[in-house]
């Protein structure tokens, strides 16, 4: 018969395990440990909303509305829109430090400066859609990625450009409320 005390000694470890595994396990975000302060990173985001007109033979794609955001090192943004051709005034803001470096943990710990620049092939039926594209500027090293929205095109669209594309979508909304 095993004595009570050897089960109390041999679950110490196994509860001390316990409690460093598993927030690391239901941890999703990338720490930002990973983005330190000798990082220089601007990012330029552009979202258009496209529509193809018909004009019986010929078929032509126009821009409904643009939208672009551009992040610089230091935090400040400029926030553009262009639509139905007519330029809004620009919003100036200034991102916060812990948001900028969580965007930089993200683009460095994932490797999406080194994510080769392919273009997406749109479907023939597809008439009205988003395009995004993003230019990033990480210690002098420059990714530039196009991509449609996943319905429009047959090819995957790789999810760590889905969290960069939702994480600068969450800063456009802010911005243009």
């Amino acid at each position: 018969m095993v004595k009570p005390i050897y089960l109390a000694l041999g679950a110490i470890p196994i509860i001390v395990a316990l409690l460093i595994s598993v927030p690391l396990l239901i941890k999703n975000e990338i720490p930002t440990s990973a983005a330190n302060y000798t990082d220089k990173i601007e990012i330029e985001y552009t979202k258009h909303q496209l529509k193809k007109i018909s004009y019986g033979v010929t078929e032509r794609i126009g821009a409904q509305k643009t939208e672009i955001l551009l992040i610089k090192n230091d935090g400040e943004m400029k926030y553009s829109v262009t639509e139905q051709g007519y330029l809004k005034p620009d919003v100036r803001s200034q991102l916060d430090e812990a948001k900028l470096d969580k965007i930089k943990a993200l683009i460095k710990e994932t490797g999406f400066i080194s994510i080769p620049s392919e273009s997406f092939a749109i479907l023939d039926n597809a008439t009205d859609y988003q395009k995004s594209n993003v230019k990033i500027t990480l210690n002098g090293r420059v990714n530039q990625i196009h991509w449609p929205q996943q319905n429009v095109t047959a090819d995957f669209i790789p999810p760590i450009i889905t969290m960069v594309e939702s994480e600068l979508d969450s800063i456009m909304s802010e911005l243009g409320e």
